[in-house]
């Protein structure tokens, strides 16, 4: 696993605003930062999913979150102007966001892609992603020290057959956290993006049904590259694609 120590209290407040908080790797980030002091927002489609989590946070005493439901397929640039502007005005600025929400869509030879399922992961994984990133570079910008971390994968930077429309995708992830990275090198903003590797999560069995869950990461395992990219000591760090594990 990535070889971070993670120290306690690292993110007092920060507010960190999560995707796809609902569950998987986003629930156990957003806990994760709770308990190392930040304020979360949960970003995710299901609302009963998100309230989950708030009332675990809750439960540990932990800084009271917030709740956006928002499902990423039929949202519009609006709905994401309105989103930042509500947490500008809530939380005066953003000191990290991690775009962690994607969709696997369906594993299928080349010439047999579906098209709408192929609209339906490109508008998720990347258009999505990108009016989110546009939306809440403003905000960020008003943090002291701020961190954006878009979500890649493996088949991000090498195609693998059967993989097109998500390994597409997590292709323009890469570059679209690289033109952001250069863009803003000069500034307070930050920008990276994490490949979470092989990682017990619903869309991990959705990929391999068959696969040996207890072989393989748990959400927790991986964490220690989602803090150390959250917290200060990743300062200098931008514009890298770094794996979890």
């Amino acid at each position: 696993m990535f070889n971070y120590s993670i120290k306690d209290a690292s993110l007092t407040n920060k507010t960190i605003l999560i995707t796809g908080a609902g569950a998987g790797i986003g629930r156990t980030a957003a806990i994760t930062y709770a308990k190392l002091g930040a304020t979360v927002i949960l970003l995710g489609k299901t609302v009963s999913k998100l309230e989950a989590v708030y009332d675990e946070i809750i439960a540990l005493g932990l800084p009271q979150p917030a709740i956006i439901p928002l499902d990423l397929k039929g949202a519009t640039k609006q709905n994401y102007i309105d989103m930042a502007s509500t947490i500008s005005g809530q939380f005066g600025h953003l000191d990290g966001a991690l775009l962690n929400a994607s969709t696997l869509g369906e594993l299928s030879p080349f010439t047999q892609i579906n098209e709408e399922m192929f609209t339906d992961v490109m508008n998720v994984n990347v258009t999505a992603q990108f009016l989110l990133a546009q939306a809440l570079i403003p905000t960020l910008l008003l943090a002291p020290k701020a961190s954006l971390v878009f979500t890649s994968s493996g088949v991000g930077n090498q195609g693998r057959a059967y993989w097109g429309p998500y390994s597409m995708s997590k292709f323009a992830t890469e570059g679209m956290t690289q033109v952001i990275a250069d863009e803003y090198d000069t500034s307070t903003l930050r920008t990276n993006a994490i490949n979470p590797g092989a990682t017990n999560t619903n869309m991990r069995s959705c990929a391999f049904p068959a696969e040996d869950k207890s072989e393989i990461a748990q959400p927790e395992d991986i964490m220690p590259l989602y803090v150390y990219l959250m917290s200060d000591d990743s300062v200098d760090v931008n514009g890298q694609i770094i794996k979890a594990q």
